[in-house]
């Protein structure tokens, strides 16, 4: 969240952020609940100051034995108890109701972040690789899931529905050895890895920004406080909530986990294939660090550049792209998207993102550390999928499927896949 002394500072610049990522608030109606609210406690705490002075002086006039007096002074008393109970009664209400505005209030968003309205006025950055040219009629991942016997949406289906799949021998295969090759290329880069929660309560959701808005995205478990993640980014910031955290070297951090989308609101988009599923699996990466705009930045820079490193190990063509306003999440200050050429789709589809979120998470999540000049800051932090699967499936089968139907596999994968060099026909 944003610092409300800020916010009243800047209702204007908020409420046009909000507009551009398409936010429904009014940030006036936030400021008369706001101000009501420093009225009603203002009043509570003058009559606590009255209710103070009344009882200290009962003593006074026990001592002075001025029973009639006493007796006066506890029927003042009485009457400002229910005056503070009113008023701590209509405080409480207007309290929830300016939290509850609060939170839908926007992250800003860097100066460099475009303008646009959705993922089409995102702007490319930079192009790495080339999308392949064959001299055969190429095969989509699910013609070459079936040629081997790798996936299996069918029997998905029956199991658990709509957007479920089973992943098979080489498929599974795949699957597990590109998350071990980034997890293996973020220790060596110094990412403390960690095996996290998959479900969390309440609390962690809104305090690392994706509640109130993505709750129609997540899964919840039935009678409980508890929600499935969609991403282990939650766990991972929750780990430090509430704490005064050491971080004169950025706190980097990594998991490989399963996640859960319901995908509401995504009827009839992408339903051929592992496109958009409802379980899945990510290696993630999340930096704390202190709350210098520049450092951040660099910070920013450095996990793109992992999961780069990552395509470029997988002999991707990819590119990058600066993610405009209306295609941000209320969390984020500045986001990137990588996309990855999809032959079957003629067209690159998003498979990573980064983003850094200035102090909004911390403030939510109440991440703090001491600056050089003893005071009490908080921290950014950043996040980003180094690898997301069996999406990333996708684009490693088709771009790397030969004439003969065969796949062929990274020499940077092959150490994850029992040192085959290609998935034959035949396997």
């Amino acid at each position: 969240m944003l610092d409300m002394k800020w916010v009243r500072q800047n209702q204007e610049q908020v409420q046009t952020i909000a507009n551009q990522k398409g936010i429904q608030i009014s940030i006036a109606e936030l400021m008369l609940w706001d101000e009501k609210k420093r009225q009603l406690m203002q009043e509570s705490e003058a009559l606590r100051e009255i209710r103070n002075k009344l009882s200290n002086l009962i003593g006074t006039l026990v001592r002075q034995n001025a029973q009639a007096e006493v007796e006066e002074t506890k029927h003042k008393v009485k009457e400002t108890n229910e005056k503070l109970g009113a008023v701590e009664a209509e405080l409480a209400i207007v309290e929830q109701h300016a939290a509850e505005l609060m939170a839908l209030v926007p992250n800003i968003v860097s100066p460099d972040t475009p303008d646009g309205r959705s993922d089409a006025d995102n702007i490319e950055q930079k192009r790495v690789g080339e999308a392949p040219s064959f001299p055969f009629e190429p095969k989509d991942h699910m013609a070459l899931g079936d040629l081997h016997q790798m996936i299996d949406v069918q029997r998905g289906v029956k199991a658990a529905g709509s957007r479920n799949y089973y992943l098979k021998g080489a498929g599974v295969l795949l699957h597990r050895a590109v998350q071990q090759l980034a997890v293996d290329l973020l220790l060596r880069k110094g990412f403390t890895l960690l095996e996290v929660p998959l479900m969390v309560r309440t609390e962690a959701m809104k305090h690392t920004g994706f509640f109130p808005l993505g709750e129609d995205q997540t899964y919840r478990i039935a009678g409980e406080d508890k929600w499935l993640v969609g991403t282990s980014e939650v766990p991972m910031v929750t780990y430090y909530a509430d704490e005064i955290i050491e971080v004169g070297e950025p706190i980097k951090l990594a998991a490989a986990s399963v996640c859960f989308r319901s995908e509401v609101g995504s009827a009839g988009r992408d339903v051929h294939g592992l496109y958009r599923v409802h379980q899945f699996a990510k290696v993630e990466q999340v930096i704390l660090c202190e709350a210098d705009p520049a450092l951040s930045e660099s910070l920013l820079q450095e996990i793109t550049a992992n999961a780069e490193e990552l395509l470029q190990c997988l002999e991707l063509p990819y590119r990058v792209m600066a993610v405009c306003t209306g295609d941000m999440s209320q969390k984020t200050y500045k986001q990137y998207d990588i996309e990855t050429w999809m032959p079957s789709r003629q067209a690159y589809g998003e498979t990573h993102s980064s983003s850094n979120l200035h102090d909004f998470q911390a403030r939510r999540s109440n991440i703090r550390y001491r600056a050089e000049d003893g005071s009490l800051k908080y921290c950014h932090t950043l996040n980003n999928t180094a690898v997301a699967s069996p999406r990333i499936l996708i684009p490693l089968l088709e771009n790397h499927q030969l004439a003969d139907g065969s796949i062929r596999i990274p020499a940077a994968l092959q150490p994850y896949m029992r040192g085959l060099e290609q998935i034959a026909i035949n396997e």
